[in-house]
C-alpha cells in the first residue's frame, strides 16, 4: 500500500496575480506568514498599509497591499 500523496496549491508569482483581492492563505503565503499571523493582524485592524475587508464573512486581502508590503511593483 503506497502512503497518500500530498498536494500543495500552486501560487502564480506574485507579479502576474490580477485578482483584486487575495484569501487569507494566499496573502499569508505570498507575505510569508502563517495564515493565523494575518488574522491577529485583522483582529488588530491590520498592520500600517493592509487592511483586510470582510466579504461574506471572510477575510479579503487587497492584492495591491499585499504587493505593496511584499515590495512587489503594482
Amino acid at each position: 500500500m503506497q502512503a497518500p500523496q500530498q498536494f500543495k496549491a500552486q501560487h502564480l508569482p506574485l507579479e502576474q496575480v490580477r485578482k483584486p483581492n487575495l484569501t487569507t492563505a494566499e496573502a499569508a503565503f505570498y507575505l510569508n506568514r502563517a495564515p493565523q499571523t494575518l488574522r491577529v493582524w485583522s483582529m488588530r485592524d491590520g498592520i500600517e498599509g493592509l487592511r483586510p475587508r470582510r466579504i461574506h464573512g471572510l477575510l479579503a486581502w487587497n492584492t495591491a497591499e499585499v504587493k505593496a508590503l511584499a515590495g512587489v511593483a503594482v
